[in-house]
């Protein structure tokens, strides 16, 4: 007869009983985290937004590298040069820098002209 000296004693038995318990419950606990665990309430515009800035970023990368009309305007005269270009240009204009200077207002008076609304009708009462 057993008196609780062998390798399956009461005690022992209690021991694995426990730590079966505690493993279940960590099991337990692990699959319903899982199986109740839902995405942010905006995962899916958080997942558009971050495509736009990519193409946005991949866009802007190729602009800086590439020649063309700005607004696709070729009567205001802006084109988008890549930095390099740019700069080389700029060096060789400014160095005259009154020549530059007027050169410069002209454009940006060009560039950026608005043409003035026209005059409201006259009225009944004037």
């Amino acid at each position: 007869m057993n008196n609780g000296t062998g390798c399956c004693s009461k005690a022992t038995m209690n021991w694995v009983g426990v730590i079966g318990a505690f493993l279940a419950m960590v099991v337990l606990v692990a699959a319903l985290k899982h199986y109740t665990t839902v995405p942010a309430v905006n995962y899916a515009r958080a997942q558009e937004r971050a495509k736009i800035l990519s193409e946005a970023r991949q866009k802007s990368a190729a602009d800086l590298e590439t020649v063309g009309w700005v607004d696709n305007n070729k009567e205001k005269g802006v084109v988008r040069l890549p930095n390099s270009v740019a700069m080389s240009l700029a060096v060789k204009q400014w160095q005259d820098p009154a020549k530059a200077r007027a050169d410069l207002l002209e454009r940006a008076a060009k560039a950026f002209f608005v043409p003035p609304p026209p005059p409201e009708p006259k009225s009944a009462f004037e």
